[in-house]
């Protein structure tokens, strides 16, 4: 029974460690790579401003908010999926 377990909770680590190496990836191009590379999407505009003003300024923060939303969506499911969920 302990190593039943065991299992199930080496199974949700598993999980939730790729869940959360999957949520710092996005946060990190959201918030490092597209600044960084701001001056490129500037060539392009979106609703009359420069893409990369327009990310750095309103689309990463709308990332980060669906983000969270997914995060605590997917978390959810796996502690359910597990019997830890509350």
């Amino acid at each position: 029974m302990a190593s039943k377990n065991a299992e199930a909770m080496q199974g949700h680590w598993a999980k939730t460690r790729s869940l959360t190496f999957f949520v710092l990836a996005v946060w990190f191009l959201f918030s490092m790579v597209i600044p960084w590379n701001a001056h490129i999407l500037n060539n392009y505009s979106f609703m009359g401003f420069e893409l990369g003003y327009y990310m750095c300024v309103q689309g990463s923060l709308f990332v980060f908010v669906v983000l969270i939303w997914f995060q605590n969506w997917r978390q959810d499911a796996i502690d359910d999926e597990f019997g830890v969920g509350e």
